[in-house]
């Protein structure tokens, strides 16, 4: 059953599924649904913080994308459903000791899955890249620490089966950080984890930039309403555009998206 039977959420997020999906004994973040709301990807991490993909359908969990010692986190799928995203600290290789954060994805095949493939270096650079989101395109939004030792938000082309070379988002990026990136899929606005000294609280917030004739509005704090007194991260909007789920310390989180509207008034 989509969301498990829960009761939808309001103005305030709450915790998503507890006791299913948000469980005390690990903690789970870099949620998605699939677009008819029969899949559901997320990343948890056991007390060795090694971190692993699991797949619920129905009412079951089980274990996607495990190894170890390497780490697989942050599934998204793609626009056509045809491909997990996700991120993970394997070489290319696939075999020796772990290097820094790839944007990686495994393809369907029948009723399984291929391989990890690596993204390949129009979007992988020889730093961390963190998170993925798409519009309804094919255009893929990211984080990367390839230019400076905060991370800022690129996106790339689609371009056949692979994408064009990266390009910063213009009007977004500047010397603190910006992560984790949710991109509506008509690219009317885009969700980002910050973290910002002058307006904080306790490590990152989630901001919102609307897309207003074709440029980026400044980020916004999207308010305690959302955000909470551990680092929010990891968001993602449903198909349908109804919930923001997302991430603060141990659990998933969901609320409904009337914030997005009001913040965009």
């Amino acid at each position: 059953m989509m969301y498990f039977g829960q009761q939808p959420p309001k103005e305030e997020s709450v915790v998503f599924a507890p006791g299913i999906i948000s469980i005390d004994t690990v903690a789970e973040f870099g949620s998605t649904y699939s677009k008819d709301g029969s899949e559901f990807f997320f990343a948890i991490e056991r007390k060795s913080g090694k971190a692993e993909t699991w797949y619920r359908k129905e009412n079951k969990s089980v274990p996607l994308l495990v190894h170890d010692t390497y780490s697989f986190n942050d599934p998204m799928l793609s626009p056509d459903q045809k491909r997990l995203f996700f991120i993970s600290d394997m070489p290319i290789s696939s075999n020796g000791p772990k290097k820094d954060f790839d944007l990686w994805y495994i393809e369907r095949n029948g009723n399984g899955w291929s391989k990890p493939i690596n993204a390949g270096p129009n979007i992988n650079s020889n730093r961390n890249e963190y998170y993925v989101s798409f519009t309804s395109s094919g255009t893929m939004y990211f984080s990367s620490g390839r230019n400076a030792d905060n991370h800022d938000i690129y996106f790339a082309r689609a371009d056949g089966a692979g994408f064009k070379p990266a390009q910063e988002v213009s009007g977004i990026n500047t010397d603190e950080y910006e992560g984790d990136v949710f991109i509506a899929p008509d690219e009317s606005y885009m969700i980002v984890a910050c973290a910002r000294a002058a307006n904080i609280i306790n490590g990152g917030d989630l901001y919102i930039s609307f897309n207003k004739n074709g440029s980026w509005t400044p980020l916004k704090n999207m308010g305690p309403n959302i955000n909470g007194p551990r680092f929010d991260y990891c968001p993602f909007v449903t198909a349908d555009g109804k919930y923001l789920f997302y991430t603060r310390a141990e659990d998933i989180r969901w609320v409904n998206t009337g914030v997005i509207k009001s913040l965009k008034e």
